[in-house]
């Protein structure tokens, strides 16, 4: 008998302990990236060519070149390609400016109050967006070549960063209880859902998780998540079969049975449909 899958609370983000932080550059965004995820780690991505959209607790933002984006611990988003997108990416622990905090408290604030007090995407109309650009740049740089104190140059470049998104990216709050009410109701779902990804889930049963009418849960769901829940699924089951061919040996049809397709046939033209590829062919 298959062993059930373990649940996929969070991504979690393998960061140095002496120096938590990572410098990355990716170009398109990859399968494990489209599905709805969240980290602990704090995240900058800065387009550094071509176009794309990303989805943040429900909000989809356009992404072109230029753009900068903030992403919070525990934000749900996900990532999707439109042309040639190239995405610089930052990642760090928030206790890496525990010292900063002790004497600017509100450093992280642009992160804490995404989606209320700061955009996650900042808006490209301000004349201070290319100096924040300028920083992120040098501190990729800095991070690449590690100089003798790189990691000083670094930390100095995070922290103006930040000085500077408060000084000149802040806004007055919205409605905040209400909207964080709504996202802790689909993140049980997601945790539901995830923890059976094999079991027959039904429109109602996921609705009966959030106590909500399957009218109101599935409104709710597609405005948090960007797509319907059972097509969440599908996508959520396809990404576990990705995981499955790439890291196991099991037989075709027993993949198809753990992530909750009910025949091979089906499998196949879910996994064409979404992936570009049939299972096979990934294995290959």
């Amino acid at each position: 008998m298959l062993k059930p899958n373990p649940p996929i609370v969070r991504d979690q983000i393998a960061l140095p302990q002496g120096f938590p932080l990572l410098v990355s550059q990716t170009e398109g965004v990859s399968p494990p990236f489209q599905r709805l995820h969240w980290h602990d780690a704090l995240e900058i991505n800065y387009i550094v060519d071509g176009s794309g959209y990303i989805l943040i607790n429900g909000s989809k933002h356009e992404l072109v070149r230029g753009d900068i984006v903030l992403i919070n611990s525990n934000d749900l988003h996900r990532a999707f390609e439109t042309d040639g997108l190239v995405m610089g990416i930052v990642m760090f622990d928030p206790a890496y400016l525990a010292l900063e905090q002790r004497y600017d408290t509100e450093l992280l604030n642009p992160f804490r109050e995404t989606g209320f007090r700061f955009d996650n995407v900042l808006d490209r109309n301000n004349p201070e967006l290319p100096r924040l650009a300028a920083l992120l740049k040098e501190l990729t740089s800095e991070f690449r070549s590690k100089e003798p104190h790189y990691e000083a140059v670094v930390r100095s470049q995070l922290v103006r960063f930040l000085a500077y998104v408060n000084r000149y990216f802040a806004k007055r709050m919205t409605g905040r209880a209400s909207r964080m009410r709504g996202m802790e109701t689909i993140r049980q779902v997601l945790r539901g859902m995830e923890e059976q990804i094999a079991y027959p889930w039904t429109l109602g049963e996921l609705a009966e998780l959030a106590h909500l009418s399957p009218s109101r849960f599935s409104a709710l769901f597609a405005g948090i998540v960007g797509t319907s829940p059972m097509d969440y699924l599908i996508q959520l089951r396809l990404s576990r079969a990705v995981d499955l061919i790439e890291s196991t040996e099991l037989k075709m049809i027993d993949i198809a049975a753990e992530c909750g397709f009910r025949n091979l046939s089906n499998f196949n033209r879910l996994f064409k449909g979404h992936v570009g590829k049939l299972p096979s062919e990934l294995r290959a």
